[in-house]
């Protein structure tokens, strides 16, 4: 048996109450001017507007594209139009996880429409993603805690997978959503099955807050009904073509997602708390920047999950002499790589990202709650058992 796979399969995780009461862990965040924090933590519901709504009329625009080219016969343009519809919808992981955090607009009833419109045409379910994420940052890459990533994974590059990715995504994988898992989990949710909704959770996810866990059921429900209502009417009005382009769009060429997601904390350090060793940020282009909704900036937005996307470029700035140097797209890849060929014989093996020495005054900012917030995941949920 592969040892990544046994080693998986022998952990056992302690009930969320325990970890919540005994899970205790010291953050070093790199230390920065509380009042340059208070700048870049202000939200501009301009600047979420450019970037939600953005990201929204580059599918609306391709879908209309590609049901045009269908409907006229233009193989080819449709094709392409389709991959590129794809490729964009795919990136819709990225606005459920920031507008998750509550961080994104000034205006929270802009945040939480948006968040909805994203999380319908994406097939994702927030109420779940919330309580995860939440977990997630508190305690990222702590086993116990953190059941959204769990580290040893493979940052596969097999041929299969990568047809899969560049064209229908059917069965998924790591930062990978395919059609059978994705539709199947909502199905078992909707059916009021909690254990293991998604990633490596199960029904502890929502361990004493029963009410969002009938929550969650609820709204795999909604996106059920609702992509059964798109087939309906597709059909209805003799236009199929609309159900690939609204309900089969997140799975259909996911590779650039792919290759861009798995950086974030494959091949690092578990069971560390400094973030700038288990988490990676990289310099991407402008429009996969847009695309990945700054995500890219992934160690700065661990480190103070309260800024917002759009000022986490302007975070790093502000940190950069205290961070280590943003790997480039294609030298991340060849990290994860090399790590996980060692990681074959070495299953504890994980790279240990050099960094520069702590520096005095971090444990002012662990104990600042600005400094700590992650935004609102879920504070409003926690309140309502």
């Amino acid at each position: 048996m592969n040892p990544l796979s046994s080693k998986l399969e022998e952990r056992r995780f302690p009930p969320m109450s325990e970890v919540k009461k005994n899970l205790k862990i010291d953050w070093y965040r790199c230390p920065i001017d509380r009042k340059d924090l208070a700048k870049l933590i202000v939200r501009s519901d301009g600047q979420a507007l450019i970037q939600a709504g953005g990201h929204l009329a580059l599918w609306l625009l391709t879908a209309s594209l590609s049901v045009y080219f269908f409907s006229h016969a233009m193989w080819l343009a449709f094709f392409v139009c389709l991959f590129l519809h794809g490729t964009i919808a795919s990136f819709f992981t990225a606005p459920n996880h920031e507008l998750c955090h509550r961080t994104v607009f000034k205006t929270q009833w802009l945040n939480d429409g948006f968040l909805i419109v994203f999380c319908l045409l994406g097939w994702l379910n927030f109420r779940v993603y919330r309580f995860s994420h939440n977990y997630h940052h508190r305690y990222t890459l702590f086993l116990e805690g953190d059941r959204e990533e769990i580290l040893p994974v493979t940052p596969s590059l097999r041929f299969l997978y990568i047809v899969q990715l560049f064209t229908i995504n059917v069965f998924g994988g790591y930062q990978s959503r395919g059609i059978i898992p994705t539709v199947g989990n909502f199905i078992k949710l909707a059916r009021n099955d909690t254990n293991n909704p998604f990633n490596s959770w199960g029904p502890e996810l929502y361990e004493g807050h029963d009410k969002q866990r009938r929550k969650a059921v609820s709204w795999a429900r909604t996106v059920l009904g609702f992509h059964a209502g798109v087939v309906v009417f597709s059909l209805a009005i003799s236009q199929p073509v609309l159900i690939v382009v609204i309900s089969g769009a997140p799975f259909i060429a996911n590779w650039h997602r792919y290759f861009v997601g798995v950086t974030m904390h494959c091949g690092l350090r578990s069971h560390v708390s400094d973030f700038r060793k288990c988490a990676r940020s990289v310099v991407l282009d402008p429009v996969s920047e847009f695309l990945y909704w700054r995500m890219n900036w992934h160690l700065e937005h661990h480190m103070y999950a309260a800024v917002p996307c759009y000022n986490l470029k302007k975070l790093h700035r502000v940190l950069a002499d205290d961070m280590p140097k943003p790997r480039t797209l294609v030298g991340a890849w060849q990290e994860m790589r090399d790590t996980w060929h060692r990681q074959k014989t070495d299953p504890d093996y994980a790279f240990d990202t050099p960094v520069p020495a702590p520096k005095d005054g971090y444990a002012m900012n662990a104990n600042d709650p600005l400094a700590s917030s992650v935004g609102d995941l879920v504070n409003r949920e926690m309140a309502e058992k």
